[in-house]
């Protein structure tokens, strides 16, 4: 699952340096807003990827009898803060 997060945040990375690119010389704003928002919601999606790992992680724990790293409500701000 980390895996995933880190091919979209490399992914995003690239992204953001052609967005960088675009607008060093003077692209027009619809584009590099568009492509902007594009890098946006890679971040996003590969921190809801981060959060569920996280999830299924601590429901492992917790059918293992141990204890999570992250409490439910801890998890839940997590995933909120990307909202």
């Amino acid at each position: 699952m980390v895996g995933d997060a880190l091919t979209r945040l490399k992914r995003a990375q690239g992204q953001l340096s052609g967005v960088i690119s675009m607008i060093e010389e003077g692209e027009d704003c619809t584009e590099v807003l568009q492509q902007l928002a594009a890098v946006s919601r890679a971040l996003d999606r590969a921190g809801f990827k981060i959060v569920a790992g996280g999830m299924r992680h601590c429901n492992a724990a917790r059918e293992r009898g141990e204890e999570p790293e992250l409490t439910e409500a801890e998890l839940e701000k997590l995933f909120l803060s990307l909202a």
